[in-house]
């Protein structure tokens, strides 16, 4: 095994004396793991930051052995783990990445999309530039590994208008009719999430927990306990920046 590519930093992870095993993303391979020897080094340490983009030659003399990997930096994206609420997007956004992708198969619309959020939060640290998309990144995570949310038509009434809600059990949207009783036990459904375009931040929020609800019933339950903390201080710190 033999590959050469550009990739995305997602998770790293100590590995004996010295060397890390690191996962990284690709855009035609898919979550890719490698051995990088000397990878907790002072020479490897800025390079191996989650959200860096590197090109890296993974190597393995069989399929079912973890390949050797060398690194070269291409664009670092340090600078933003000195800001706690850029830092705290990046870790929630490679470790949520890195729990929940099979390695090895291609996902080119998320490898677009986890890079494209991570220029968004580079170029305009504040939230409001870019915490919208992340909302909309978790939504399309949900969609490609199967667990997508059906915003299209009322669950009860079949319609496609006055949507206003979302199930926490089907993941389907209600409209207000079709809701009516029954609001409490819905999530508000904001319309950023059905028609694209700016949003306010009681939007954002309640985008936040349609995701949250149902990333970690489908996609991280009962295996990523340390990824959903990763997550709750983001929130946190969202929180604090828009009091």
């Amino acid at each position: 095994m033999h590959l050469a590519a550009t990739a995305i930093v997602l998770a790293i992870r100590p590995h004996g004396e010295t060397g890390a095993i690191v996962r990284a993303l690709t855009e035609e391979a898919g979550m890719l793991a490698g051995y990088v020897r000397g990878g907790r080094s002072r020479q490897h340490r800025p390079v191996l930051q989650p959200g860096n983009v590197i090109l890296g030659d993974w190597r393995a003399r069989t399929q079912d052995q973890l390949p050797a990997l060398t690194v070269e930096l291409v664009h670092s994206r340090a600078a933003m783990h000195r800001e706690p609420l850029p830092a705290a997007a990046f870790d929630w956004a490679t470790a949520l990445t890195a729990a929940t992708l099979p390695e090895g198969q291609a996902y080119p619309q998320i490898h677009a999309a986890l890079g494209g959020m991570l220029d968004a939060i580079e170029a305009a640290p504040a939230a409001r530039g870019w915490a919208a998309a992340l909302v909309r990144y978790e939504l399309l995570l949900l969609a490609a590994l199967g667990f997508g949310l059906d915003l299209e038509r009322c669950a009860a009434t079949g319609e496609g208008e006055d949507l206003a809600f979302v199930s926490p059990k089907s993941g389907r949207a209600v409209s207000g009719a079709g809701a009516a009783g029954y609001e409490r036990q819905l999530f508000p459904l904001p319309p950023f999430l059905r028609h694209g375009g700016a949003a306010e931040w009681t939007d954002i929020m309640a985008g936040l927990r349609i995701t949250g609800h149902f990333l970690a019933r489908d996609l991280l339950h009962g295996r990523a306990a340390e990824v959903l903390a990763a997550r709750a201080r983001l929130i946190d710190r969202l929180k604090r920046a828009v009091a």
